[in-house]
This record gives structure tokens, C-alpha cells and sequence, in this order.
């Protein structure tokens, strides 16, 4: 389980998730910068994500929907903020309808994903700010950190294939 530290701070308004895996940062980065394999760790098993719009560079927009284990489908979508290849990325992370409109009732989070040499492999940090402690608590109470550590544990399988 790559999954080595995940912490929320309410007062900081931000969850921090910290995983390490056995490849070079080039690699890693590789996984969020082409959608094929993005989609293969983007959501947990049992909702497998569809990328449908991929540009990772700042001012770029990323669309994807997770599909349930009923069929059931989840939109969202990233603003991209900043792209520091291979090294690190930022974005806005949404919840969004079937036609990737934001959906107004649920939190949207600022991201900082980095990338740093450690030890032979890649030390991943994912930072999330919320707006405020209530929308940090949503996203905790629908299983974020849950759902995000299967994601990210998927990783190793996709560096083995």
C-alpha cells in the first residue's frame, strides 16, 4: 500500500495524503499526464474513472466520470492551475453533472500534487484546501480519504504492468 500518511486539518482546511512508490518522479508524473493512465488510478476499483477532456497545462481543463458498480455515473472536472513538469501540478477539483457544469452544492478543492526523489523512488504529496471546514467534513463524511487511498493504491499496479 503506497498510502504512507493522510491527515485533515479543520482549521487548515486541507487534507494531506503522502505516498511513496517504488519509480522514478518521471514516471509518476507520467500517470496523471496521459489520460489513459489516469484513468486506471483516478477513481477507486469499484468506480473506474473515464477521462474525457485532458489538458494538463495551466488555463487546461480536465473532465472525467466514475462509473458505480450499478452503472451509476459521477462527473468532475479539474481547472488546472500551474504545472511544474515532472515536479508538481495544481488544480481546482470539482463535482460536476453529466455535461461537466459544476455543480454548485458540493465542495470544490484547491490541489497541490508534488513529486520529489526519495530513497530510489517517488515521494507523492497530494494537498487539498477547502473553503471551509463544513465542505472539508462533506467530503470526509462521503468517504474522500477512503476512496482517494484505493485510487492512489492502484498505482503500484499500473508501475508493474
Amino acid at each position: 500500500m503506497p498510502v504512507t500518511d493522510v491527515r485533515h486539518d479543520l482549521d487548515a482546511l486541507t487534507l494531506t495524503i503522502t505516498a511513496d512508490f517504488a519509480a522514478p518522479v518521471a514516471r509518476i508524473w507520467q500517470v496523471y499526464a496521459d489520460a489513459r493512465q489516469l484513468e486506471k488510478v483516478w477513481g477507486p476499483p469499484t468506480y473506474p474513472a473515464t477521462v474525457v477532456d485532458h489538458d494538463l497545462r495551466p488555463g487546461g481543463r480536465v473532465t472525467y466520470y466514475m462509473t458505480g458498480p450499478e452503472g451509476d455515473k459521477h462527473a468532475g472536472y479539474w481547472l488546472v492551475t500551474a504545472v511544474d513538469e515532472p515536479v508538481s501540478f495544481a488544480f481546482e477539483d470539482g463535482f460536476a453533472d453529466l455535461d461537466f457544469q459544476p455543480n454548485p452544492d458540493l465542495p470544490v478543492s484547491r490541489n497541490v500534487f508534488t513529486f520529489a526523489a526519495r530513497d530510489g523512488g517517488t515521494r507523492a504529496t497530494y494537498v487539498s484546501t477547502y473553503t471551509s471546514a463544513e465542505a472539508l467534513q462533506q467530503v470526509l463524511d462521503m468517504g474522500i480519504v477512503e476512496g482517494a487511498s484505493a485510487a492512489i493504491a492502484q498505482i503500484d499496479d499500473l508501475l508493474a504492468a
